[in-house]
């Protein structure tokens, strides 16, 4: 009975060491394995390991982690504050490392706040508030500032802690009141002045328009009138070579007719005119015509006025 006790015992402590033996290691996670204490190994690959039956395990989680703390008060170069809203990307390199001198995640938290809280506002007071917060491309260098302290800061996590320091982002900023305004002043004085460079571009350039259009204006007009004159000259010599025939043929008649178109430009129902009784203008409605006769000359020399017709 006893050595049945004795057999069962001894089952029962090789299935304890072989079950405190047995070690899973998830992918989410790194197992440093300590022998009294004293760390002997670090397991990085996930999945089935062993170790000996006193050797105890500590995990350690070695996903993405976010330090988000509430936003803190810098000081720039020129002495104004700013409210900088910052949060951290890290992960645990060195779990070795890690347990010696962090030993927890919020430990890692307060180590991970002074790096990048000291470098930052190291990087801050070197430089304007215009390099955080402006709307000039060429002073605005947020971007390369916020880059320089998150490579200093991984640097000195990893080679202190055994953290890696993925990234280091701005989410806002904030500035206090009492520099707010004239920040904002500031501001409305370039749009101001980005806006007046655009009107004065946009003013030149109308200009320059509008003189194009008025020269090519002129061009047509001038081009225009040029040809007006020039027909206007022949039909003004093609008038007075047809007049010249007319007056040729028969003098007094032609007389006759430039009289009456005159007449009929000049006297009309509300026309009052005072000539002399020999006036030239008048001779045809005082004296009768002499072209008479000889019209009348020419059609019977032409046959017009022959007996019987």
């Amino acid at each position: 009975m006893k050595q049945r006790w004795l057999i069962g015992l001894a089952v029962v402590l090789v299935g304890i060491a072989l079950w405190r033996s047995v070690l899973l290691v998830d992918e989410t996670e790194l197992v440093i394995v300590t022998q009294f204490g004293r760390p002997v190994t670090t397991l990085t690959e996930a999945g089935l390991h062993f170790k000996l039956p006193y050797q105890s395990a500590l995990r350690i989680d070695r996903r993405l982690q976010v330090y988000n703390p509430r936003p803190s008060e810098f000081l720039a170069a020129e002495k104004k504050n700013v409210d900088l809203d910052v949060f951290v990307c890290w992960r645990v390199q060195d779990a070795q490392h890690f347990l010696e001198t962090v030993n927890d995640l919020k430990g890692a938290e307060s180590r991970i706040h002074d790096i990048v809280w000291s470098e930052l506002a190291a990087e801050v007071g070197r430089n304007p508030l215009e390099a955080l917060v402006s709307v000039d491309s060429k002073s605005h260098r947020l971007g390369e500032l916020v880059a320089g302290v998150a490579g200093r800061c991984a640097e000195r996590a990893e080679r202190d802690y055994g953290i890696r320091i993925v990234d280091v982002q701005i989410k806002r900023i904030g500035l206090p009141a009492q520099v707010r305004d004239s920040v904002f002043e500031r501001m409305r004085k370039e749009r101001a002045r980005m806006a007046e460079k655009y009107r004065s571009e946009g003013q030149a350039e109308a200009l320059k328009i509008r003189a194009a259009a008025d020269k090519e204006r002129t061009v047509v007009l001038a081009k225009a009138e040029a040809d007006a004159e020039r027909i206007r000259g022949r039909a003004e010599a093609e008038a007075t070579r047809i007049y010249a025939a007319a007056h040729g043929k028969d003098p007094a008649f032609f007389e006759l007719l430039r009289t009456l178109e005159t007449y009929r430009k000049i006297l009309d129902e509300k026309t009052t005119v005072l000539l002399s009784g020999d006036s030239e203008l008048l001779k045809y409605l005082t004296r009768g015509s002499t072209a008479g006769p000889a019209i009348g000359n020419k059609r019977e020399q032409k046959g017009e006025n022959t007996p019987g017709k």
